[in-house]
C-alpha cells in the first residue's frame, strides 16, 4: 500500500495537488482513499462534483455520537476514490488537530483499511503547523512518505523548511520521511532556481513541476479535478506521470524488501 502525506503552506495548492493525484491514481486503476486533514474540510470537494463531504467532526456534533458505519462519514467520488474529511472544532473552540486524532481512531475502529483494501492512501494535511494532530500522519505510522508542496515564494519555502525540520526531528524513530518536493508554480521571479536550491540543500528531488494553469481553475469552478475534466491536457499528464513515478518507486521498494 502506498501511503502518502501531502504537506505545505496553507493556500499553496495541497488540496488541488492531492485531489488530482488521487484522480490520477484512480485513472491508473488503483483503489484510492483520500483523507482531508484540515478543519476547512474542503480537500475532496473537487472529487465530489463540488459538493463537500460531511466531516467526521460535523457528524459527531450533529448526532452527538460516533458513526457506526463507514458510509455515514465517507463518500465515493470520481474514479471510486473514497473521500473522508476530518473537519475540526467549532471555530474558536477546541484544538483543530484534535479532529485528526479523533478521526484516525474512529477509522481504525471501523476497520477502514481492512474493509476497503486500498492501493493508495493520501493524507492532505494543513502544513503551517506541524504539531499535535497535524503531525499524526507522520508520527503514528499512517503515512510512510511525505510530499511537500511549495512555490518559490518566501513564505511557502519557509513553511516547507519547517516541515523538513519537523520530520528530521522524528527521523530516529522510524517515522515517515520526506520523499520529495512538488513545485506548484506561482510565477515568481527565478522560481525554479529558488526551489531547486532549497531542494538541493536538503538532498531532496523535485518530483513534479506543475505550471500555473487556467485549466485547473476552470475545472475546479465546475467541481472537478483537471484529471476528470481534461485528462489529455499537458497539466493532467504531469499529475499522471507523478502518480506513475510514485507507484514505480513503491514497486521498486517492495522488490528490495523481498
Amino acid at each position: 500500500m502506498l501511503k502518502l502525506a501531502i504537506y505545505g503552506k496553507g493556500g499553496i495548492g495541497k488540496s488541488t495537488t492531492t485531489g488530482n493525484l488521487a484522480a490520477a491514481f484512480a485513472v491508473l486503476g488503483k483503489r484510492v482513499i483520500q483523507i482531508g486533514c484540515d478543519p476547512k474540510a474542503d480537500s475532496t470537494i473537487n472529487l465530489l462534483g463540488g459538493t463537500p463531504a460531511v466531516s467526521v467532526m460535523d457528524y459527531m456534533r450533529e448526532h452527538d455520537e460516533e458513526p457506526e458505519r463507514l458510509d455515514e462519514i465517507a463518500k465515493e467520488g470520481f474514479g471510486g476514490v473514497l473521500c473522508i474529511e476530518t473537519g475540526g472544532p467549532t471555530p474558536g473552540l477546541g484544538c483543530a488537530g484534535r479532529g485528526i486524532i479523533t478521526t484516525f481512531s474512529l477509522l481504525e475502529d471501523l476497520e477502514l483499511f481492512e474493509t476497503r483494501d486500498p492501493d493508495v492512501v493520501l493524507y492532505d494535511v494543513l502544513g503551517d503547523v506541524v504539531c499535535g494532530g497535524f503531525a499524526a500522519p507522520i508520527r503514528e505510522g499512517y503515512a510512510e512518505d511525505i510530499l511537500i508542496v511549495t512555490s518559490g515564494e518566501k513564505m511557502a519555502l519557509y513553511a516547507a523548511n519547517n516541515i523538513c525540520q519537523a520530520v528530521k526531528n522524528f527521523e530516529d524513530r522510524g517515522y515517515a520521511s520526506v520523499k520529495g518536493i512538488i513545485l506548484n508554480r506561482r510565477n515568481v521571479e527565478n522560481e525554479r532556481e529558488k526551489v531547486e536550491a532549497f531542494a538541493a540543500e536538503r538532498g531532496l528531488p523535485i518530483l513534479a513541476d506543475i505550471p500555473r494553469s487556467d485549466d485547473i481553475i476552470r475545472f475546479e469552478d465546475e467541481g472537478k479535478t483537471v484529471i476528470e475534466g481534461g485528462p489529455d491536457l499537458p497539466v493532467s499528464r504531469i499529475y499522471l506521470n507523478l502518480a506513475r513515478r510514485l507507484l514505480a518507486d513503491e514497486e521498486g521498494q517492495k522488490g528490495q524488501d523481498t
